[in-house]
């Protein structure tokens, strides 16, 4: 009986799990008002998000792999054929600002949550984070002046005001997680290992800022009804085609360029799943797919109302919705894989 009821919450939980993002996105849109009070405590479900998925590697097993830079490299390569090639057929600046967007924004914070949901390295995509974010603050600064003239920023003050608004989200919890380890394997001198409960915790705090992030997305879209309509449809589509591209190749790279996972041995399969025995090429399909395709989408909205318009920024509104149906059929195709 006790078996029975373990099973059936374990199920409800994974049931959960497969459905968690679409249903914070609905919730998070229709709440709009609700939640938007919300906004300014992003930041910390973020940190704290990071905190507990940073807590589950040694930041030892940190490293570059082939496939890192191909990605990075595409990503670039598609950013700017994507900007010239819409802007040359349409002469729309503000639809090639917006579809722009959708690929040159970094990997999201989130992304080793879900790649590590999926049978994903959490360590080669926190690796590719790190590596996205740095680069994204480099070619942000000298792309978009050329895109946008208005964008009168030298590049230096432009470069150092992304950093500070992507270094502490990444470098606080990573370092804070660090100090962590070190400190329990000095006075326990133990191997430090995350507990399954504590392992959770970063998904949860990632659905709970899905929901606040869509608020504040609805808000967005719902202040710009002067903007033409068929400019925000064609926003739709192409966000719609950038997600699905970005997401394959990053599975096609991964797959052909396999990198090999340094996860611990001693880690539960359910902490970190890379720290299995698994076909790598598989893993790295999941890993490089989530890389590419997952994008710091809050990261963009403010890049694109800093450099660029309201416009651009819807851009990477659309691709939220995009991604996050899409992360979760992934997910709902992993639970029917268990």
């Amino acid at each position: 009986m006790g078996k029975s009821i373990v099973n059936r919450k374990s199920s409800i939980r994974q049931l959960f799990d497969a459905n968690a993002l679409w249903l914070s996105m609905v919730i998070g849109a229709l709440g709009y008002k609700l939640f938007l009070p919300l906004a300014p405590i992003l930041p910390w479900l973020i940190f704290g998000m990071l905190f507990f998925t940073f807590c589950k590697i040694d930041p030892l097993d940190l490293r570059l792999h082939k496939w890192h830079w191909v990605v990075l490299t595409a990503q670039i390569v598609l950013s700017l054929a994507t900007y010239a090639g819409v802007y040359w057929l349409t002469g729309n600046r503000f639809l090639a600002q917006g579809l722009l967007m959708c690929f040159i924004m970094p990997t999201a914070t989130a992304a080793p949550i879900i790649a590590g949901k999926m049978g994903g390295s959490i360590q080669n995509l926190t690796s590719f984070t790190l590596l996205s974010n740095f680069a994204t603050s480099l070619i942000v600064p000298a792309l978009f002046p050329l895109i946008n003239p208005a964008a009168e920023k030298a590049f230096i003050p432009a470069f150092l005001l992304i950093l500070s608004r992507v270094a502490p989200l990444l470098l606080g919890p990573f370092f804070s997680a660090w100090l962590l380890r070190i400190g329990y394997q000095w006075r326990t001198k133990k191997e430090f290992v995350l507990s399954k409960q504590a392992a959770q915790i970063p998904f949860y705090l990632w659905v709970t800022s899905i929901t606040v992030l869509f608020a504040t997305v609805t808000n967005t879209v719902l202040s710009t009804f002067n903007i033409q309509h068929s400019t925000i449809l064609w926003l739709l589509i192409g966000a719609f085609f950038a997600c699905l591209l970005q997401f394959g190749l990053g599975k096609l790279i991964g797959y052909y360029l396999p990198a090999p996972s340094k996860g611990r041995d001693y880690q539960d399969v359910l902490i970190n799943p890379a720290a299995a025995p698994k076909n790598m090429n598989e893993v790295s399909s999941i890993t490089a797919g989530q890389a590419f395709g997952q994008k710091n989408t809050s990261l963009g909205v403010w890049m694109a109302h800093t450099y660029l318009n309201p416009m651009a920024a819807l851009g990477a509104a659309a691709y939220i919705i995009w991604q996050n149906l899409f992360n979760s059929l992934q997910l709902t195709i992993a639970a029917h894989k268990k």
